[in-house]
């Protein structure tokens, strides 16, 4: 053990051996150190697994305040409400002042928010006010570092001037871009579990429960498997409970989940309490509906998986292939012919 040991570090010593020109120890202890890297990642992400119920369980809460706020809300409780929105209030009276607020522009990014699952409606304000404010401040960092400070002075005049559009543009599109990317995560995750909770509701609603305990039964059992949806479904069995019609319940689902699948849903439960049509006959035909587009989408993704491997596979896996089978020979060709 200690000769093969003192070999490695006499190796290392002498420089190693070489392949094309590369140091072979060296690339083995950076891919080591690298290796290391990503298992104590893991190890650390796989520890730190935050339990999702905690959150949606808080934000039920919230809204169950809300809805209650009208009624048996304190005035303590309200007080602390107005003081928590007075930087809110502050970038509202601001954008005023400047001409850049506009209501539909206000109640669409409101919108936005439900739908990637944050309830703050106030945090609009400040969306709004940083698509304005973010090109301002980065555009002139970018003008003085480039033009003024001239700290890249060996690039032309055409990619100064692309360097600085983007940053422009990119600072402006930034909070749309932040607000599309969790609208399309939360759109997905909810798609997924769709299916098994339109199966749950077929069940409760044959079992004989109501439709504001199915939607609370659901969410109870899907809060784990697919916390996204059962958020949904909680707030909506809080609102069915609490408002005063039971379809503004049923639109304020549709409002919060950008799918055309969720307000098909919503179409069928309003049409339901209607018209007395039966509810598990038509929530059965749409779930099979949708585990069958949910079905079709998994094929497609398969179908397209051998064009998306070609690049993977001649970047990464060819070449490591090409050194396992030639990297030996190479060796014994160096070591016979070149260094003799």
């Amino acid at each position: 053990m200690m000769t093969h040991l003192n070999s490695i570090l006499a190796a290392m010593a002498s420089g190693g051996p070489r392949l094309l020109g590369v140091d072979v120890i060296w690339v083995a202890t950076i891919l080591s150190a690298v290796a290391a890297l990503a298992v104590m990642t893991a190890i650390y992400a796989a520890t730190t697994v935050k339990d999702p119920m905690a959150k949606r369980v808080k934000a039920l809460n919230a809204r169950r305040e809300q809805l209650k706020a009208g009624i048996v809300a304190s005035t303590n409780k309200r007080k602390k409400l107005g003081a928590t929105n007075q930087n809110a209030d502050r970038v509202r009276s601001l954008l005023s002042q400047f001409k850049m607020l506009q209501d539909d522009q206000v109640k669409q990014t409101q919108q936005r928010l439900q739908q990637a699952g944050i309830r703050s409606k106030e945090l609009a304000y400040f969306i709004i006010f940083a698509r304005f404010v973010l090109p301002v401040v980065l555009g002139l960092a970018a003008v003085t570092l480039i033009y003024f400070v001239d700290y890249f002075p060996e690039w032309s005049w055409m990619k100064k001037y692309g360097v600085t559009a983007g940053t422009i543009v990119g600072a402006y599109k930034a909070p749309d871009i932040w607000l599309k990317n969790k609208v399309t995560k939360r759109s997905d995750a909810i798609r997924k579990g769709l299916p098994d909770a339109l199966d749950l509701l077929v069940i409760c609603a044959e079992a004989g429960l109501t439709v504001d305990a199915a939607f609370n039964r659901v969410s109870k059992e899907l809060g784990r498997a697919y916390p996204e949806l059962g958020d949904e479904f909680g707030l909506t069995a809080i609102e069915l409970g609490f408002l005063s019609e039971r379809r503004i319940a049923f639109e304020h689902l549709a409002e919060r989940v950008d799918l055309d699948a969720v307000r098909g849903v919503v179409t069928t439960m309003i049409q339901t309490e209607k018209y007395g049509t039966p509810l598990a006959s038509a929530l059965r035909v749409l779930s099979a509906e949708f585990r069958n587009e949910r079905m079709m989408r998994a094929e497609e993704k398969a179908a397209r998986l051998p064009a998306i491997m070609t690049i993977p596979l001649i970047l990464f896996i060819l070449p490591v292939l090409f050194i396992v089978i030639l990297g030996p020979a190479a060796c014994a060709i160096s070591d016979n012919f070149v260094n003799r």
